[in-house]
């Protein structure tokens, strides 16, 4: 068997969800399990989020597969529906769509359900990118409670910089301004709002980055937020190629060395979710010991450089990101997100569940 394999960790996902709700206090909590739990697989990520409040994912698709896997608490659409048809379904399995275009309104309105659904009344305060004016929210609350087929309405937002310097002031004050006169429950608060600002609690929160122990944050590790890697990518080195001062490796011969030096090939590329955009200096761990990657990434293969290695070789263990290397790290040198990362490892790459 080629050597690379992703070891995922149900107890650190477990354990990154109880950090999350010491943060939450007594809001309730959706656990982010979209894009297959960010790389991690539903159906393990829901055994280690058994103790969520609900669930939110983006898709019908997923939703429902929520609903055959035995999930009975709620279940949030986070990007909504994309059609009046996706209604009676929403009925059907009990979900909660949010609604950020009055478009959906209409269609709620055309194709009342068989019976009236809970609803989330996403407004944009800032990012610009999903949801309601909120400027026009007393005709748009109004609208909404005004329609047979909303059972409950949870207002919403969402943050452009709750990671970043600048905060969530910014669009949490005039959020809460605007909707303070309705008494309604509201959500706000991502993995970043729920680490570092407690203002933005509300009913709901929507962890999602942390429960797979990686950090919203480019100046705090996931350590110092007492989040463990639920995924460590390994694999081994497979050859050992020694270069003369000038020689390159790899396409492109971007890496050439500036003295005699070992190289270790390593059965990991962009086929199984590496970043091919990764250059020379990317983190990694070989045999326990740090070191970086040299040149271009392969489809199938990378290299490191075994220079601070002395005594590896062939079937020397090699970590991509995970245990003892943050996965924040390896995307900060590969000028990315960890998100992406996590997201993108293969189907083709052996998955062996770990406690």
């Amino acid at each position: 068997m080629r050597p690379i394999k992703a070891r995922i960790s149900i107890g650190a996902i477990a354990h990154n969800l109880r950090v999350a709700r010491r943060h939450a206090g007594t809001t309730c909590v959706f656990a982010v399990v979209k894009a297959n739990a960010y790389g991690h697989g539903l159906s393990r990520a829901l055994r280690a989020l058994a103790a969520a409040d609900g669930f939110a994912v983006l898709t019908l698709e997923e939703a429902a597969n929520l609903r055959l896997m035995g999930v009975e608490k709620p279940i949030l659409l986070l990007e909504g529906i994309f059609g009046a048809d996706e209604i009676a379904t929403c009925a059907e399995l009990d979900l909660w769509p949010v609604l950020h275009h009055p478009v959906h309104l209409d269609w709620l309105q055309q194709r009342p359900p068989a019976r009236p659904i809970q609803v989330f009344l996403k407004f944009d305060s800032g990012m610009h990118r999903l949801g309601l004016p909120l400027a026009d929210h007393a005709a748009i609350v109004a609208r909404a409670q005004s329609l047979p087929g909303v059972a409950g309405i949870t207002l919403m937002t969402h943050f452009a910089q709750a990671d970043e310097a600048a905060g969530v002031d910014w669009q949490l004050r005039p959020f809460l301004r605007e909707i303070a006169g309705y008494g309604l429950p509201w959500s706000s608060a991502n993995s970043a709002a729920l680490l570092r600002y407690p203002d933005t609690l509300g009913a709901w929160v929507r962890p999602g980055l942390m429960l797979y122990g990686a950090s919203p944050f480019a100046d705090v590790s996931a350590a110092e937020l007492g989040l463990r890697p639920a995924m460590t990518l390994q694999s081994e080195i497979i050859s050992v190629q020694t270069l003369q001062a000038g020689e390159g490796v790899g396409y492109g011969q971007l890496f050439r060395a500036e003295r005699a030096m070992r190289v270790g090939v390593v059965a990991c590329g962009y086929a199984d979710g590496y970043p091919r955009h990764a250059l020379t200096g990317t983190p990694v761990l070989v045999g326990g010991r740090a070191s970086r990657t040299l040149g271009r990434v392969s489809m199938d293969m990378l290299c490191v450089d075994l220079s601070e290695c002395a005594s590896a070789g062939v079937g020397t263990p090699v970590v991509l990101w995970g245990e003892g290397l943050p996965v924040d790290a390896v995307a900060a040198a590969a000028g990315t997100a960890s998100y992406e990362l996590l997201c993108a490892l293969a189907a083709r790459v052996p998955v062996e569940e770990i406690a």
